[in-house]
């Protein structure tokens, strides 16, 4: 499949703008139509070392993202999602199209991907284990994975941890990172040549912009990992790094509160669940420096205690 880096502008603009641009993110294909510039824009920024279906005849998703109509073309311009004829979501302003598509992409797996356990976490693998950090909004999670990414980590995804109800194994879906409010200054100091989305401000997420995920996790996605430790991670500004154990019952029951289908799955998602929290280390993270904090899971990758 070619890369969206391989579509010139107005060939990326006529398939958004047309049939649909059959856009794979790990094991999905979603097919994308918007005419709105902001989201042609951020796709062909965000998503340019993606591949794409360029004769597809099926998607797992398919989702359209239109300006407002009547009225609302000329004043207080809105963006609407479309999903098989209904509109789940409520209209937001206009200059928040590209964060709706990336809230539209995660809403059709998470209440679709039944084949797999999804966790509310972030997920990055190096030497062949993964860290999966669940964590709520706030905590520094986003950042964490941002700066382990940009460090030798392979990014799986920032948002969504899929686990195998089958065997357990983690399901790559690296898309571009979510960045909010001082993480985002904090992100380009921290990694001199990122790339991001233009930050947009107003959300109610607050001011958001997305960091582009590095190549080499998207030309991996094929490749499923390990499960090794679940961190909980927490920024404490001024605080020292502490990596306390966490024991596994505890664990498992806050990575179940941090899942979007745990009762949806049943048995087999406590089974993988409980697979998950078996072989993993589990632990509570505070960390005030990102720099100490990768040397931390560096030496957990390494195999230090």
């Amino acid at each position: 499949m070619p890369a969206v880096s391989t579509l010139a502008r107005p060939q990326l603009d006529a398939l958004l703008r047309g049939s649909g641009l059959y856009l794979r993110t790990g094991p999905f294909t979603t097919c994308i139509k918007s005419t709105i510039p902001h989201i042609i824009d951020g796709i062909a920024r965000m998503y340019a070392a993606h591949r794409f279906e360029p004769q597809a005849d099926y998607a797992d998703f398919y989702v359209t993202l239109s300006a407002s109509a009547g009225w609302r073309r000329w004043f207080r311009r809105q963006v609407n999602f479309h999903f098989d004829g209904d509109h789940p979501f409520l209209p937001l302003p206009l200059d928040q199209a590209f964060p709706m598509l990336e809230w539209v992409l995660n809403w059709c797996i998470t209440g679709r991907a039944h084949s797999y356990l999804i966790l509310h976490a972030a997920v990055v693998e190096k030497h062949g284990r993964a860290v999966i950090m669940p964590a709520p909004p706030g905590s520094g999670k986003s950042t964490l994975c941002a700066a382990l990414v940009n460090s030798g980590w392979r990014l799986l995804s920032d948002e969504l941890t899929l686990v195998g109800l089958d065997d357990g194994l983690l399901t790559p879906v690296p898309r571009p990172i979510s960045l909010k409010n001082a993480s985002i200054g904090v992100i380009r100091a921290f990694v001199a040549d990122a790339v991001m989305s233009r930050a947009v401000a107003g959300t109610v997420k607050g001011t958001i912009a997305h960091l582009l995920p590095p190549a080499a996790s998207i030309a991996r996605a094929g490749e499923r990992a390990l499960p090794g430790w679940v961190i909980f991670p927490r920024y404490q500004a001024g605080s020292a790094l502490v990596m306390a154990p966490l024991p596994k019952a505890r664990a498992f029951m806050q990575v179940a509160e941090n899942s979007f289908n745990y009762s949806v799955v049943g048995a087999a998602g406590f089974a993988a669940l409980g697979g998950l929290i078996e072989r993993s280390d589990c632990y509570q993270f505070t960390y005030s420096s990102l720099a100490e904090a990768i040397e931390r899971f560096d030496a957990l990758a390494r195999g230090a205690p």
